[in-house]
């Protein structure tokens, strides 16, 4: 999962700021495949209904389940919040009794009896605006949207399973209207149209039911490309309400990148067909809020904001489709017992998210620079940036404590730092792994390895898997991941900078244009009910350099008028501002109206970077250069 890195004002900043159990008996069902059907062209207040078909059962109750967490996600979701209408019937169509023993189980007596069970599903984009993202509501790449033009069908927010029944075969069937585009990477075995032609019904095989949770679906009024990257297709489909954007015009950058993707990759072939699903959301009341995405073991699915330019959305879907896309190398072909045999309803998790997820992240930040997508200088800002915002949570927390307990607090809330500091730790190991081998190996060799080791059906064990690294690579990886990443001692960067001729040093830093590094250059006034600069705005060279003062009222920003209820909407937007963009800002100086109407250049600030050592041996500019290029 990879959540976009978006500036969210906290209200108090502004007032002052991703085995099944057997029962003995159960031998009919267990060998039937479950009939699903999700019928579109049947919805009601927003709500489709799905009727499951389990075959017969020979025991006396069972229990179904919708999912309280789904993987990738490392955060309660409850999909049962949005089923309503839940009925159980008999072979001769009467009811049978069903009680509800918890948000997402419901538990069906005289189930030898059950023929079929229908529901109601809600969808969770229209329920986002009623508590907010991260209250127990699914990430929205995650979710579902019910829309009669378009339907995100994440399965694990429709399909349930039986307790008994988590390994048997599903039998999908999706019916839509018939002018409607569908786009899968879901095995489809066959397509029928109604009599009138208004109708279609396309026929899904999935394996068992994790392969019904991943494979994520769009239905509606989209457009979509295809594409083939050395042997792996990949359908790039896109959703944009307004038509402002579509998957012709976002294809380039996608070949391009995926191009570099796989060439950096190498020999790692994990799928045939690679999907990329694209919501844009257009910022309306019952739109999705949480931009960023979750990736599966052949596709990804992303939400972002409908209203960026064509540069900016292109460069927000390198950054995080290709997190999602190196996925396929941890976890699909490196993963642990607690992923394999995920339990969807009281889930336990790896000790390892700084693999899973950082050094998925430090992928998606080398490869580009590694196939020249970005200069050495870029690639250096990115990092810097990453150590800044990881000093920002608990530098001296034990990782592997932090990912075996994420969904919990104090845990839970240091999650976001996977993407920090989990793609720092991968840089170090890389750094640590290329001086060892004189630039030979580096942590890309190392997870190829391991993908041999193991691969997509064999799972490592949790506990021994710091020790198998150890003995695969050198005595120094060990000592480092123990110190920490299982230990609580905080990482000195310059340590491993200083290998390969860099340094952390005082120097011109690019920052945004509400942001000084990390600190904050506006501020609210909660009994005056004002939004102001502060002195920090002084470091900041645009605004510095437009002649704004601390103190300044903020009362206009591109013809909306700025309050704290607002504020919070109108900077994430600010904070996505690039060079060149023509803006208008009215300020309140002392009573004056001050208007700045200009066009934003790259801001700077006085601040920490990382840059090439004046002194630099030629042995560490060698091995900077195995480190970005090899």
């Amino acid at each position: 999962m990879k959540r976009q890195l978006l500036l969210v004002f906290a209200a108090a900043i502004l007032l002052a700021s991703c085995g099944t159990t057997k029962n003995s008996g159960n031998d009919l069902a267990q060998a039937t495949p479950i009939d699903s059907q999700i019928d579109l062209t049947q919805v009601q207040n927003d709500k489709v209904p799905v009727t499951i078909d389990p075959g017969r059962f020979t025991v006396e109750s069972v229990t179904y389940r919708l999912p309280k967490v789904v993987q990738g996600t490392y955060a309660i979701s409850n999909f049962g919040k949005y089923v309503d209408d839940f009925k159980a019937f008999d072979y001769k169509g009467n009811e049978l009794s069903v009680v509800k023993s918890d948000v997402n189980t419901w538990i069906i007596s005289n189930a030898k009896q059950l023929d079929k069970i229908t529901y109601l599903v809600n969808d969770t984009f229209d329920i986002e605006q009623e508590g907010g993202i991260g209250k127990e509501q699914p990430f929205s790449p995650s979710g579902t949207d019910i829309e009669p033009n378009e339907y995100v069908l994440n399965l694990h927010g429709f399909i349930g399973y039986f307790d008994s029944l988590k390994n048997n075969q599903y039998k999908l069937e999706v019916t839509a209207p018939s002018d409607f585009k569908r786009s899968s990477a879901l095995q489809q075995t066959s397509f029928t149209t109604s009599t009138d032609g208004k109708t279609a019904t396309s026929s899904y095989f999935a394996p068992r039911y994790f392969d019904i949770t991943d494979n994520p679906m769009m239905y509606g009024k989209f457009t979509v490309e295809e594409f083939q990257v050395g042997d792996i297709k990949i359908v790039l489909s896109v959703y944009s309400p307004n038509n402002k954007h579509s998957a012709e015009s976002l294809k380039p950058t996608m070949f391009k990148m995926m191009k570099a993707q796989k060439a950096f990759l190498g020999d790692i072939n994990s799928t045939p067909r690679y999907d990329i699903f694209l919501y844009l959301s257009d910022g309306s009341e019952t739109s999705p809020k949480g931009f960023g995405a979750l990736e599966h073991h052949k596709s990804t699915m992303v939400v972002m904001p409908e209203d960026e330019s064509q540069d900016e959305l292109a460069k927000g879907m390198i950054d995080v489709v290709s997190h999602e896309f190196f996925h396929i190398v941890t976890p699909l072909s490196v993963h642990s017992e607690d992923v394999h045999y995920f339990d969807y309803n009281n889930p336990t998790f790896s000790k390892h998210l700084w693999m899973y997820e950082g050094v998925t992240e430090y992928f998606a930040t080398l490869f580009q620079v590694n196939q020249g997508l970005v200069s050495e200088d870029e690639f250096y800002d990115k990092i810097m940036d990453k150590i800044q915002y990881s000093l920002q949570m608990d530098d001296t927390m034990s990782f592997t404590k932090m990912s075996e307990n994420v969904i919990s607090q104090p845990y839970k809330d240091q999650y976001i730092n996977v993407y920090q500091k989990g793609a720092l730790i991968g840089m170090c190991l890389d750094i640590i792994l290329r001086e060892e081998s004189h630039g030979q190996r580096g942590i890309l060799s190392l997870m190829k390895e391991l993908s041999k080791k193991y691969g997509v059906d064999k799972p490592f064990e949790d506990d021994k898997l710091i020790d198998e690294i150890t003995a695969m690579t050198y005595p120094s990886v060990g000592a480092f991941l123990n110190t920490h990443v299982v230990g609580t001692t905080p990482i000195d960067y310059n340590t491993f900078f200083d290998k390969v001729g860099l340094e952390i040093a005082d120097g011109k830093a690019k920052t945004n244009y509400i942001q000084n590094g990390t600190d904050l250059i506006v501020s609210g006034d909660g009994q005056k009910g004002i939004v102001f600069f502060t002195d920090q705005v002084l470091e900041n060279s645009f605004w510095k350099d437009q002649g704004v003062q601390p103190n300044d009222i903020i009362k206009e920003i591109n013809g909306t008028t700025v309050t704290l209820q607002n504020a919070n909407q109108i900077f994430q937007g600010v904070f996505m501002w690039k060079p060149g963009e023509d803006i208008e800002v009215k300020l309140d100086r002392n009573g004056k109206e001050i208007t700045i109407k200009t066009t934003t250049t790259q801001s700077y600030t006085t601040g920490k970077v990382l840059k090439e050592k004046p002194n630099a041996t030629p042995a560490e500019i060698a091995l900077r250069e195995a480190w970005l290029k090899g």
